[in-house]
C-alpha cells in the first residue's frame, strides 16, 4: 500500500497523472478494441470511400471497411512491436554501456569508440538498410528497430556509468570486495535511472515512428496484418479527395508519443528518491557542539604533546610503507615514500593540492584507478600483504575508510540501513536484524539523533554532519585495525568539524585504533596528529610531530611556509604568505642544508612530479 507521501509525491507531479492516463486509455483500446470492433474493421462492404457521418465516425476505406475501428484495432499490434523493439534496445543497449567499464581499458576504448560511431548514423536510416537486408515482415521490423535503438542506450549508460563508477561508495564496494556485477546492478544502475528512464519512454516513441515508417515504405507489417503505418499506407491514394482516412492513424500515433514521453519523465522523477522533496534532518545540538577553531579544540581533543616519532620507517609499526612509489604512465604521482603507523598512533599527511596525499591513502586500501599502479619494498598491515591479492574479507574488515566528501559516500538509491549494514551482513555473517541493533548503538555512541529513523532514510535526509558521522560509524563497525580518514572534515563548516575530530580522537583511544589522517588544515593536522608526514610533488619533504606544529618549532622552511600561509598563523591585520619553495631546491642544497630560498626564482622551478590531490 502506498504511503501518505507516495500518494502526494504522485498528485504533484502532473507528467506521470497525465502520461498515465493517456497510456492507461491506450492499453484500454488495445485490449478491447480487436474482440469488438474486428468485424467493422475488416469486413469488405460495399460502402466503399464513405465521408464521416454517423455510421462511420470518419467514413470508410475503398474496401467499405471503417476507418476509425481499423485505427483502435491496429492499435494492438503497433503497440506490441513498439514495446518489443524498445525493451530489445533497452536490455542490450544498457548491458553493452555498463558491461563495457569491466573490460580492460584497450577494449572498453575500442567499444566506446565504436559505439559513437554507430550513434552518428541516423537509426532509421540503419533500420531501413537491416529491414531491407531481412525483407519484410513483422519480425524482422522489429528486429531492424531494435538493432538500430541499440547504439543511443549504450552511450548514454557508459557515459552515466563512468560518472556513477567514481564516487565514493563504488569504491567503497570494491573494497569490499563486491563483485563488478553486482556493483553494476546494486550501486550504478540506480543511478542512473532516470536519465535511463526519460530515454526509454522517447524511445519507445521513435519507435513507435521507425515502425509506422517501415510499415509506411512496405518494409513491416504484411497483408492481411496491419498497424498504424499500414494504415498510412493504404490511405495514400485517396488523401487528397478523402482526407480524413488519414486522420486516425496519425492522431493516434501523436498521442501514444506524447502519452509515453509524459509517463516516462513522471516517472523518472517518482523513483529518484533524490526528488521527493525531503528537507534535511535536523541535526539538533549534535552538530553544534565544538568549538570554531581547531587550535582551542577541547581538551579530550588536544594529542599529547610531542607524541610520536620523526624517523624513519619502524619495523614494529602496524602499517607498514616502504618505497612506495605511484605511476600513472610515464608520470611519478608518488616518489619512494616510507613511513609506518603502530597501534593507537595517528599518522598525518599535509601538503598542498596535488601533493599525492590521496593517492597514497587510495595504494594502502587498493582503491587506485585503472592505469595507475604502485610498487613498494613492503606495504604490509601486519601480517596482511597489501602490494598481492589480499583476502577480501580481510580487507574490507581491517582497513575503514572515511571519505572527504559525506553525500558522495552513500549511494543515493539505498537506504542508509542497507549501507552502513552492509560490511557486518556479508563478510561478518551478521543477521540482519542483529547488524542493524549493532549500528543503531553505533550511532547512538557518535551522537546521531533519533539512531533507527536514520536506518531508514535516504542519503539526502541526513545533514552533511550525520552523514559523515554516519560514514565514522560504518567505517568502525567491524573494528578496523586501520582507520583512513581522506580529508573527513573539508566539507563540514567549523562547528561540525569539531565534534567530528572529536568522535577521531575517542576511536583512536577506546579502540586503539591506527589512523592515517589526511587534510590541508594544519591546525587540525597539529591538534589530531602523533606524527605528521608533509609532502610535496609526492615526497615526503619533512616529517615532524603534531606538538611541534602546535607550537610552530618546525624546522623545514616548507613547512614553516605552510604554517605562514595558514590564516590562522596570521595576526589580524597580517598579510598571509605564499610558499614559494621546491622540492628541486631543497635537495640541491650541500650536505643537505635546508635553504632559505623562498624567493621567485625558486618558485618558477618545477617539482619532480605533480602527483594527485
Amino acid at each position: 500500500m502506498a504511503t501518505d507521501a507516495t500518494v502526494r509525491r504522485r498528485r504533484r507531479n502532473p507528467s506521470l497523472l497525465s502520461g498515465a492516463v493517456i497510456v492507461g486509455l491506450l492499453l484500454v483500446v488495445a485490449l478491447v478494441a480487436p474482440p469488438l470492433l474486428s468485424g467493422s474493421a475488416e469486413t469488405l462492404t460495399g460502402d466503399a470511400r464513405l465521408g464521416p457521418g454517423a455510421g462511420h465516425l470518419l467514413g470508410t476505406d475503398a474496401f467499405g471497411r471503417d476507418v476509425l475501428a481499423r485505427a483502435l484495432v491496429a492499435t494492438r499490434l503497433t503497440l506490441l512491436m513498439a514495446a518489443a523493439a524498445t525493451a530489445a534496445s533497452f536490455v542490450v543497449g544498457v548491458a553493452i554501456g555498463t558491461l563495457v567499464h569491466l573490460a580492460p581499458g584497450w577494449l572498453r576504448e575500442t567499444c566506446l569508440r565504436l559505439i559513437d560511431s554507430a550513434v552518428a548514423f541516423p537509426s532509421l536510416v540503419l533500420a531501413l538498410v537491416i529491414a531491407a537486408v531481412l525483407g519484410p515482415g513483422t519480425v524482422p521490423a522489429i528486429v531492424a528497430i531494435a538493432v538500430a535503438g541499440v547504439p543511443g542506450f549504450a552511450r548514454l549508460t557508459a557515459n552515466l556509468a563512468a560518472t556513477v563508477a567514481d564516487k565514493d561508495y563504488v569504491l567503497t564496494a570494491r573494497l569490499l570486495g563486491v563483485p563488478g556485477l553486482r556493483i553494476l546492478g546494486r550501486h550504478v544502475l540506480p543511478n542512473i535511472s532516470g536519465p535511463l528512464l526519460v530515454l526509454l519512454s522517447s524511445s519507445f516513441t521513435l519507435s513507435l515512428l521507425d515502425i509506422s515508417s517501415l510499415s509506411f515504405v512496405g518494409l513491416g507489417v504484411q497483408n492481411p496484418q496491419y498497424d498504424w503505418g499500414r494504415l498510412l499506407n493504404e490511405a495514400l491514394p485517396s488523401i487528397f479527395a478523402q482526407p480524413s482516412v488519414v486522420l486516425a492513424p496519425s492522431i493516434m500515433l501523436i498521442v501514444t508519443g506524447v502519452g509515453a514521453m509524459l509517463l516516462g519523465d513522471g516517472v523518472a522523477s517518482l523513483v529518484d528518491p533524490r526528488t521527493r522533496g525531503t528537507a534535511p534532518a535536523s541535526t539538533g545540538t549534535a552538530d553544534a557542539a565544538g568549538p570554531a577553531d581547531p587550535a582551542q579544540a577541547p581538551r579530550a581533543l588536544q594529542a599529547p604533546g610531542g607524541a610520536g616519532t620523526a624517523a624513519d620507517t619502524e619495523t614494529d609499526g602496524l602499517l607498514t610503507v616502504a618505497g612506495l612509489t605511484v605511476r600513472a604512465g610515464d608520470r611519478t604521482l608518488v616518489d619512494d615514500v616510507s613511513f609506518t603507523i603502530g597501534a593507537g598512533q595517528i599518522v598525518g599527511l599535509v601538503g598542498e593540492s596535488g601533493s599525492g596525499k590521496s593517492t597514497i591513502a587510495m595504494a594502502v586500501a587498493g582503491l587506485l584507478p585503472e592505469g595507475v599502479r604502485a610498487n613498494a619494498s613492503r606495504l604490509a598491515l601486519g601480517d596482511l600483504d597489501l602490494l598481492g591479492t589480499p583476502p577480501e574479507r580481510r580487507l574490507a574488515t581491517e582497513i575503514g575508510i572515511v571519505y572527504q566528501d559525506p553525500i558522495g559516500t552513500f549511494n543515493p538509491a539505498l537506504k542508509l540501513g542497507t549501507q552502513l549494514t552492509e560490511v557486518a551482513r556479508v563478510h561478518l555473517r551478521t543477521p540482519r536484524r542483529r547488524a542493524a541493533q549493532d549500528m543503531v548503538r553505533a550511532l547512538a555512541d557518535i551522537h546521531v539523533t533519533e539512531p533507527e529513523r536514520r536506518l531508514r532514510q535516504h542519503p539526502h535526509e541526513l545533514s552533511g554532519g550525520m552523514l559523515q558521522r554516519a560514514s565514522i560509524a560504518s567505517a568502525m563497525t567491524t573494528n578496523p585495525r586501520l582507520l583512513i580518514a581522506d580529508e573527513p572534515t573539508t566539507a563540514l563548516d567549523v562547528t561540525v568539524q569539531a565534534e567530528v575530530l572529536r568522535q577521531f580522537r575517542r576511536i583512536n583511544r577506546e579502540h586503539d585504533t591506527a589512523m592515517l589522517f589526511i587534510s590541508h588544515d594544519i591546525g587540525v593536522v597539529g591538534v589530531l596528529c602523533d606524527t605528521v608526514l608533509v609532502l610535496h610533488g609526492g615526497r615526503v619533504v619533512d616529517r615532524t610531530t603534531g606538538g611541534d606544529l602546535r607550537r610552530g618549532t618546525v624546522t623545514h622552511p616548507y613547512t614553516r611556509a605552510l604554517l605562514a600561509a595558514t590564516p590562522a598563523a596570521v595576526e589580524a591585520g597580517g598579510t598571509l604568505s605564499a610558499v614559494r619553495w621546491t622540492a628541486d631546491a631543497h635537495a640541491a642544497q650541500p650536505n643537505g642544508t635546508p635553504p632559505d630560498d623562498l624567493s621567485d626564482k625558486a618558485a618558477d622551478r618545477p617539482p619532480a612530479a605533480e602527483g594527485s590531490r
